[in-house]
């Protein structure tokens, strides 16, 4: 696909698509349309190949020409005409991606089916896998449907309704300006428990982002964690403009994020601040929230 180069309006996050036991991460474009990555594609396929072009080359061998490569709309005409869109929140130096709209990786699991019938030599892996797929996209096919004779899909979207309704008092749009909301007592009791020495410390380390996300907002209400990658994406270097707390609203995201805080605090000093008791502690009192909305709904 020629032209504007979209963006991704919604991504998978922390949280890829599962098809059976695979994995493969997805985006919603700013025009709607639903997108896998080549790499994305290559790897739930069963490729170890480092290299972003081996999808082109599998689909492009003579031997599979008839299944991949014939009419005007063949499965290699699409490979070799990508939707070229931006992943806003990737890091690095390749947040351009070329992407492939979701029904296609249906296509290619179908003719490697076929191949394989025809007694065309494929990697066993590739031939499983593309049998896990079509199986696992079925389920959840024949699921949709019961779903829309039953009318449990309308009691779905009354339940996605309320899930924006929340986020929508508990987030804002527009970042506010930087206040200190993390004491640092926090963070201290966060270093005891990894034996690491507070006072020396100037720079937090990375890792420290990454257990905020998990013991904080990754807990503290449904969805919040997964809206706040949206709204405060990462930079093409990996770096968010705004920290996450200046997203919660003044109203009711930043007095429940306080009381959390608080409590967080309570249960080092009630694990004596070791690490392993804290976190079985934390497992048991604040889990994971769900973070999408069909996840939600069977919560």
């Amino acid at each position: 696909m020629e032209g504007k180069i979209l963006s991704a309006k919604y991504n998978s996050g922390d949280t890829p698509l599962r098809l059976g036991n695979l994995e493969i991460p997805c985006y919603v474009l700013e025009d709607g349309t639903r997108v896998f990555s080549g790499r994305g594609i290559q790897k739930i396929l069963g490729s170890t190949s480092p290299s972003g072009s081996w999808l082109s080359r599998f689909i492009s061998d003579e031997a599979k020409k008839d299944h991949f490569q014939a009419g005007e709309n063949s499965i290699l005409a699409r490979i070799n005409n990508p939707i070229k869109f931006n992943r806003n929140t990737s890091g690095g130096s390749q947040s351009m991606t070329n992407g492939y709209e979701v029904t296609l990786l249906i296509d290619i699991c179908i003719a490697i089916i076929d191949l394989d019938a025809a007694g065309i030599n494929i990697d066993p892996i590739i031939v499983s896998n593309a049998n896990i797929i079509l199986r696992a996209v079925a389920k959840v096919g024949i699921i949709a449907l019961v779903d829309e004779a039953t009318g449990y899909n309308k009691v779905k979207e009354r339940a996605k309704d309320e899930l924006q309704k929340f986020l929508n008092r508990f987030l804002s749009e527009e970042a506010s300006k930087w206040v200190k909301t993390f004491n640092d007592s926090f963070f201290e009791m966060i270093y005891k428990m990894r034996g690491w020495d507070w006072k020396m410390t100037n720079k937090k380390p990375g890792v420290v982002g990454q257990w905020i996300n998990d013991i904080v907002y990754k807990r503290l209400a449904p969805g919040v964690y997964l809206e706040l990658q949206d709204l405060n994406p990462k930079d093409e270097n990996g770096h968010r403009k705004e920290k996450h707390h200046q997203y919660l609203s003044n109203e009711t995201g930043k007095p429940m994020l306080k009381g959390y805080l608080n409590t967080i605090e309570a249960l080092g000093r009630a694990a004596d601040y070791d690490w392993d008791t804290f976190m079985a502690l934390l497992n048991k009192a604040y889990p994971v929230q769900a973070q999408q909305y069909d996840t939600l709904l069977d919560k």
